[in-house]
């Protein structure tokens, strides 16, 4: 459909990750761009191409008015594990929040972000989670698409930064049980490109959102490894010897390196699905062409938790 080159369209976190790519393809498409972000106050990466609004979470009557005269939401809010200062429930109530500000708004059409595999029956909070939001989106009467990635990979990346900056960092590389489990990691820019093609749709969707290449889990740790060029021994350890190793690890770098639930989902193959490729950009050839920058330093999920002025290329 043919959809006016001024409409605005409203994108949580595009001070973020994936919501700043997604910001960027709209903004190239020439829409009006605005973003709801817990970071008012970190460096905007579009100048005044953006305006950013609180989430005003707290305030639904809020919330909604920053969302009057949008075309299409696009939904990545979300938090990788529960801590004391975020928990999945508060973030399952908080997008619950945003959906019905969206409704109330006259929003034509959400784009949410969600998992591969979720279920309401799982075991691990984020994957129940995101089957809740999935089923409150779907019961809402607006217009959806949800997309469903798997592992995204970039250079704001935390999961394969950090696993190159471990490759870098020590003589060996541990591992989870044998690692045979599998990921279909996805480039975050090919995501981007899915929300704002299926923004500009109709047709309610759920698609999973997987790249062109599956590897094991020891498989992607060794491609990395080559790619830097560190030759390291990938070691076999039972999953509750790897978890203290992580808490010791994020004890000295005052973050949450894996969570046990993280470790769960992986081994049960979670992050991997049967569909097609969604995306086209392949893993293997990402890792090559970046190699120089990846792992250089650690990317600290708490700090840009806590740091709300700088911008993540500088957390």
């Amino acid at each position: 459909m043919n959809h006016s080159a001024a409409e605005l369209h409203v994108v949580t976190g595009a001070f973020g990750y994936s919501g700043k790519y997604i910001a960027r393809r709209l903004l190239e498409q020439g829409k009006r761009v605005r973003t709801l972000t817990s970071s008012t106050q970190r460096r905007n990466p579009f100048g005044s191409l953006v305006e950013a609004h609180p989430y005003h979470f707290d305030q639904p009557d809020e919330l909604a008015r920053s969302l009057e005269g949008a075309e299409v939401l696009y939904n990545t809010y979300w938090v990788r594990f529960d801590h004391r200062d975020f928990t999945h429930s508060q973030a399952v109530q908080n997008t619950l929040t945003l959906f019905g500000a969206a409704r109330r708004a006259g929003v034509r059409r959400i784009v949410h972000i969600s998992i591969t595999n979720p279920s309401l029956d799982s075991p691990l909070p984020y994957f129940r989670g995101k089957a809740q939001l999935e089923k409150a989106l779907q019961e809402t009467g607006l217009s959806y698409a949800i997309l469903r990635p798997t592992v995204l990979f970039g250079k704001e990346d935390i999961l394969i930064n950090n696993i190159a900056w471990m490759l870098r960092k020590f003589p060996v590389f541990v591992v989870f049980g044998e690692g045979g489990y599998q990921l279909q990691p996805i480039y975050v820019d090919d995501l981007a490109e899915l929300a704002v093609q299926y923004g500009q749709s109709d047709e309610d969707v759920v698609v999973d959102a997987i790249g062109p290449e599956t590897f094991t889990y020891r498989e992607l740790v060794q491609t990395i490894a080559d790619a830097i060029g560190v030759k390291r021994p990938i070691i076999s350890v039972p999953p509750s010897v790897g978890l203290v190793v992580a808490k010791g690890l994020g004890y000295l770098l005052k973050d949450v390196v894996v969570t046990r639930e993280e470790v769960e989902g992986l081994m049960a193959n979670l992050l991997v699905t049967s569909s097609p490729p969604a995306g086209a950009t392949r893993f293997s050839e990402w890792v090559r062409e970046n190699a120089s920058i990846l792992g250089r330093r650690y990317h600290n999920e708490l700090a840009r938790r806590r740091d709300r002025e700088r911008s993540y290329e500088e957390l």
